[in-house]
């Protein structure tokens, strides 16, 4: 019997990595996209994230990224959740963190499989591999759309009829001539709901996002003082915001996830606000050890927390941000006071005390 081609084993030894789609496109299958970059940025809508202005040359050219590239295999994992990820927004006393973020950082558990892959990959035909998950200038979603993977919904993150949206995904740029998928249609159709459903009304247009109103962004990304037009809308979440991906309607299709790693550890599913404004920078390091969380540092976080224990309603929780008005950070003390006013009032709290 004849040996499957290149492209099937590849598709089948994917599958047995755990990943949950692939697809193949070229490095210049999107032309476009310097212009949309460029569009984005020109608009300041990338706001504090001046990495993006700063390599666009590399992001919107895969070509220029590794011009010996010939062909970019993208790779789709699914993090579906056990659980809906609107719930803990009721739960005003506890803090909503993002699904992806609930356990193990991606970036490690992905990066790991591509490169067992990719070393496969070059076992089977040779060539030369680069890998790339996310902390790269590389624009994975209009990649795995041309790849066939999906497409880029009106929220601007990747859909697909078989996945839903909860999904990570991943690159292999290879010096291999592998035959190029036949890209993702657009079917959002008539579909707003994830438009709707955002707190912050971050999408200016269907298909456009404005990343200085994105909760994701303003919790993980921005630093300093949040404006505090934006703070009451940030409601309980803490880091990162699930809203548009939950209400999807594609997600019926959604698959479970295979890594176990991505399962929702039990002391972040609802954490209490009032032990996480207590940490420290040790407790905080050790408490997200392995977690994207630690990425964005104690002081930033307990900022968020701050912002969701004045979001609370809980007069209970008014202590809690008072004893944190000392704090050596400026912008933690920032929050602490809007906080404990938000709580407490003006009669019984002045905010430049």
């Amino acid at each position: 019997m004849k040996e499957p081609a290149l492209k099937e084993r590849l598709a089948a030894r994917a599958q047995e990595e755990g990943f949950s789609g692939v697809g193949v496109t070229r490095p210049d299958a999107v032309p476009d996209l310097p212009a949309r970059l460029e569009a984005f940025v020109s608009k300041g809508r990338h706001g504090q994230m001046g990495w993006m202005a700063e390599r666009m040359p590399w992001r919107g050219s895969p070509v220029a990224l590794w011009p010996e590239a010939r062909s970019v295999v993208m790779l789709a994992e699914a993090y579906t959740p056990e659980h809906d990820p609107l719930e803990i927004l009721q739960q005003r006393d506890c803090g909503a963190i993002s699904v992806y973020a609930q356990n193990r950082d991606y970036h490690d558990v992905v990066k790991k499989r591509l490169k067992r892959l990719g070393r496969w990959l070059i076992g089977e035909a040779g060539g030369e591999i680069k890998v790339f998950v996310d902390t790269a200038p590389v624009m994975e979603k209009p990649l795995a759309e041309a790849a066939g993977l999906g497409w880029q919904g009106k929220h601007t993150n990747l859909l697909s009829r078989e996945l839903g949206n909860w999904f990570f995904l991943g690159a292999i740029f290879t010096t291999l001539e592998l035959e190029p998928d036949v890209p993702g249609a657009e079917n959002c159709g008539s579909c707003r709901a994830c438009l709707d459903i955002c707190p912050t009304d971050a999408f200016p247009a269907p298909f456009e996002l404005d990343a200085r109103r994105c909760i994701s962004y303003l919790t993980i990304e921005h630093k300093g003082p949040v404006d505090e037009d934006l703070r009451p809308l940030l409601g309980n979440r803490i880091y990162g915001c699930d809203d548009c991906l939950a209400v999807c309607p594609w997600n019926k299709f959604a698959v479970e996830a295979r890594e176990v790693k991505y399962a929702a550890r039990d002391d972040l599913k609802a954490p209490r606000l009032a032990v996480l404004a207590a940490l420290d920078d040790t407790a905080f390091r050790a408490m997200f050890s392995g977690s994207p969380i630690k990425r964005i540092g104690r002081d930033r976080f307990v900022r968020n927390v701050l912002y969701a224990i004045g979001n609370s309603g809980d007069e209970r929780l008014a202590p809690v941000a008072q004893c944190l008005t000392d704090d050596p950070d400026p912008t933690v003390v920032d929050a602490a006071r809007w906080a404990a006013y938000r709580l407490c009032g003006g009669a019984a709290w002045a905010r430049d005390t």
